[in-house]
């Protein structure tokens, strides 16, 4: 099932307090970036932040479930997505944590 696009656009100003967020449509779902990394992804409705060291030890009490099959376990967030100053901090949080992303090859043309 896709995601809904205004869940989406929720989430995003919801963590917007993080530093510039945006969004990517991906095979039905979401790709969420924070300052050009992807940060967080949603999938059926609900939101994955990305695992990180700093970020498990913020958020404490976790719960992790991948986005989908084969994935790797993210946070899975659920009430916490309302409270617009913890998002953010997780987000701004797990950006801080990830490393920049490669640059991407050029296409060839031919």
């Amino acid at each position: 099932m896709a995601s809904d696009l205004a869940f989406v656009e929720y989430v995003c100003d919801q963590m917007s307090a993080a530093g510039t967020i945006a969004f990517r449509k991906m095979f039905g779902e979401y790709a969420i970036y924070c300052k050009g990394k992807v940060v967080a992804l949603v999938c059926d409705d609900q939101l994955f932040v990305k695992a990180t060291a700093a970020g498990r030890s913020f958020v404490e009490r976790v719960t992790e479930a991948p986005p989908y099959p084969g994935a790797k376990d993210h946070f899975l967030i659920g009430d916490e997505l309302d409270d617009r100053e913890w998002i953010s901090d997780l987000v701004r949080i797990t950006e801080r944590e990830l490393p920049v992303p490669k640059p991407r090859k050029p296409k060839r043309s031919e």
